[in-house]
């Protein structure tokens, strides 16, 4: 992952490069198009929070956060959570940290806007994103929505998981690379 990754809300200077990103052929199965990602964004403006990536000037993959949503929908019991609605990565561009990225992100707007969890959901079975959402901490609920899985992510215990891994090893601790302080 390089240094330059960046967010930028979607306009009409950069949506042809959002539209034009496309997942493997074999994801498509997975997640919407940013297309359509767009256009539920346009009926849902104030809950809906698409973002494309960026690799320095290059377009890397799309993501778009909800917040305080009624999950339950049903309006009888309000459970307001707010999260990982869309994750497409580029063909090309997987495996190099931008998905973590843009889960980083959305987490960080999550905690600025008060949050202390994101909730996202995934299809479930071969081929899915399961174990991404997993390694980053991820725990399925119990819930499905739409047939797919939900998964939530504590925000204040990765902060202080963050931290923790932040701070300098114990004298005598291995470190990378097999060395010891």
């Amino acid at each position: 992952m390089t240094t330059a990754l960046r967010l930028e809300k979607i306009t009409a200077d950069n949506i042809d490069l959002a539209i034009g990103l496309k997942v493997r052929p074999d994801q498509e199965r997975l997640v919407a198009p940013v297309v359509k990602s767009l256009a539920e964004a346009y009926v849902h403006p104030g809950t809906a929070w698409p973002r494309i990536i960026l690799d320095g000037d290059r377009p890397v993959g799309f993501v778009m956060a909800f917040f305080d949503i009624d999950f339950a929908g049903d309006g009888k019991r309000p459970d307001l959570r707010s999260g990982l609605w869309r994750l497409n990565i580029a063909a090309g561009e997987q495996g190099r940290g931008h998905g973590r990225f843009a889960v980083e992100s959305v987490a960080a707007e999550i905690r600025r806007r008060g949050g202390t969890r994101l909730t996202t959901s995934w299809v479930p079975g071969e081929g899915g994103p399961e174990a991404f959402y997993l390694g980053l901490g991820f725990r399925p609920t119990g819930e499905t929505s739409g047939g797919q899985t939900v998964g939530e992510l504590e925000l204040e215990l990765e902060l202080e998981l963050e931290l923790e891994l932040n701070q300098p090893p114990a004298r005598g601790t291995d470190l990378p690379g097999g060395t010891a302080s």
